[in-house]
C-alpha cells in the first residue's frame, strides 16, 4: 500500500489493536519485572512525547495482566517481554474494547456527537463502579487514561481520590504528553515510566505495522527521518503535503516576532476547513518550536520568557481543541497563534 494511499484512508490502528511494541524495551522489562515481582505499584505514568508509544504500551502491559492473572505463574517468570498472542481470547477482547477487566478513560461524544475537549468528571467516576464491582470479572482490573492532561480539574481530584485508596488488584496505567503539568499529587502517587523518542528505524517499523504500508516506502523514510522519533508525527506527514505544511509554519516561526500578515493568510489558506491531518501538522510545528525554545538558553535566566511560553502554549493546545472539536474556520486560529507567540517573544 502507498503512503499516499494510507494518508487518504487514515487506516492507522488504535493502540488496543496494536499488539507489537516498537523500542522502548527498557520501559517494557520495569513493568514485567515490577509485576512478576508480585509487588507492582498500583498506578503508573507512563509519559512522553506524543506518538512515541506509550497508550500501545499502556494497552500492551494491559493485556498482559488480564491474560496472565497470577503474576507467580510459569508464563509470567519465564515472558521475556509483555506480548501476548493476538489470538489469545484476552487479546480478542480488549482489541474489540470488550473486556470487562479493563477500563478506558479517554474523550468522548457529547449530546451533540461531537468530540469533547477534555475527559469530564462524570467519566472518571465510572472508575467507582468499576473496581467495586465484582460480577463482571474477577482478579486484576486494569483502568487505562489517555490521557490524563485530557482531565479536566473535576475529573483529576475525582481520579486522585481512588488513587489515593486503591483497591486490591488494581492497576492505573496513566497516559502523559506533558508529565510536568499533571497534578503534583497525581504524580506523587505513581511510578513514573518517561518514554524516550522513537529511533527512526523503529519509526519506520511502528509506522508500517499500523498502515500497512511497504517498509521501503520512501514518502515513509521522509516521514520518519522528520518526525523526531514520533510514529504519531510520521503518520501525519505522510503523502509531503503536512511536511510541507509543516516546514512553512517553522520558516514563518523564524521570523518572530514580526510576521508578514500576507504569510499568514497563506498558511490559513493551506489548513483548508476541516482538514484534521494539515491541523495536527500546524500545531505539531508549533509543539516542536515550542519545545526547541524550551530545551536552549540558560533556563533559569529566562524563567519569565518560559512561564510566558508556557502559558501561551496551554492556550494554544485549547483553541486548537475547540478548533478541531467545533469544526472552526482555521485561518483565524493561525492569527491567533502568532499573535500570542509574537508577543511572548518580543
Amino acid at each position: 500500500m502507498s503512503a499516499r494511499k494510507v494518508e487518504q484512508e487514515n487506516p492507522a490502528r488504535h493502540p488496543r489493536e496494536t499488539p507489537d511494541l516498537f523500542g522502548h524495551r527498557e520501559a517494557e522489562t520495569a513493568l514485567l519485572d515490577a509485576y512478576r515481582s508480585g509487588r507492582i505499584p498500583h498506578a503508573w505514568l507512563i509519559g512522553g512525547a506524543q506518538g512515541i508509544g506509550k497508550a500501545t504500551l499502556a494497552y500492551r502491559m494491559a493485556r498482559f495482566v488480564l491474560t496472565f492473572r497470577n503474576p507467580k505463574s510459569s508464563q509470567v517468570q519465564a515472558a521475556p517481554t509483555l506480548r501476548v498472542d493476538p489470538s489469545d481470547p484476552v487479546a480478542r477482547q480488549i482489541t474489540a474494547g470488550a473486556h470487562g477487566g479493563l477500563l478506558v478513560l479517554e474523550r468522548g461524544l457529547n449530546d451533540r456527537g461531537v468530540m469533547r475537549t477534555v475527559i469530564t468528571v462524570d467519566e472518571t467516576r465510572e472508575t467507582i463502579s468499576f473496581f467495586g464491582s465484582t460480577a463482571a470479572v474477577d482478579g486484576w482490573r486494569v483502568c487505562i487514561v489517555d490521557t490524563v492532561d485530557e482531565l479536566n480539574p473535576n475529573a483529576a481530584n475525582a481520579l486522585l481520590k481512588i488513587l489515593e485508596e486503591p483497591p486490591q488488584q488494581s492497576l492505573f496505567l496513566l497516559v502523559s504528553h506533558a508529565p510536568s503539568r499533571v497534578l503534583p499529587t497525581i504524580l506523587s502517587r505513581c511510578r513514573k515510566l518517561l518514554l524516550r523518542p522513537l529511533e527512526t528505524s523503529d519509526v519506520v517499523s511502528a509506522a508500517a505495522a499500523a498502515t500497512d504500508i511497504e517498509a521501503d516506502d520512501p514518502a515513509l523514510a521522509e516521514a520518519a527521518a522528520a518526525s523526531e522519533g514520533s510514529v504519531g508525527r510520521a503518520l501525519a506527514l505522510l503523502g509531503g503535503d503536512a511536511l510541507k505544511l509543516q516546514q512553512r509554519t517553522a520558516a514563518l516561526l523564524a521570523t518572530l516576532p514580526s510576521v508578514d500578515p500576507r504569510e499568514l493568510h497563506a498558511l490559513g489558506d493551506a489548513l483548508g476547513t476541516s482538514d484534521r491531518v494539515a491541523l495536527a501538522a500546524f500545531i505539531d510545528g508549533i509543539d516542536r518550536w515550542m519545545s526547541e525554545r524550551m530545551r536552549t538558553g540558560d533556563a533559569n535566566a529566562n524563567l519569565p520568557r518560559l512561564a510566558r511560553l508556557a502559558e501561551v502554549w496551554e492556550k494554544i493546545v485549547r483553541a486548537a481543541r475547540d478548533t478541531e472539536a467545533y469544526n472552526l474556520e482555521r485561518k483565524p486560529l493561525v492569527f491567533s497563534v502568532f499573535s500570542m507567540l509574537a508577543d511572548a517573544t518580543r
